[in-house]
């Protein structure tokens, strides 16, 4: 498999719980100002854990499981399928 960005094989909600992890910690961040790692540490768990539970939300609303079982190998197997 050639240089592949993880991002290319998530699913649109894989991203945007990624995307809403990802700011909520910096805004968390911002109103904290940790100066220690543990402190930063602290605050990154916070972030994903509002993501894991708009996660778990989005799953109970739905029926359906968010995070894929499939890794980019058998994604990039698929691809080439439809290509050919």
């Amino acid at each position: 498999m050639k240089k592949e960005n993880l991002r290319d094989n998530m699913t649109n909600l894989e991203l945007v719980l990624n995307m809403l992890a990802e700011a909520t910690t910096t805004e968390i961040s911002k109103e904290n100002n940790p100066k220690t790692f543990a402190d930063n540490k602290r605050i990154a768990l916070k972030g994903g854990e509002i993501a894991g539970d708009t996660r778990k939300q989005i799953e109970e609303q739905t029926g359906k499981k968010i995070v894929s079982s499939q890794n980019a190998k058998i994604l990039k197997e698929k691809n080439d399928k439809l290509k050919e």
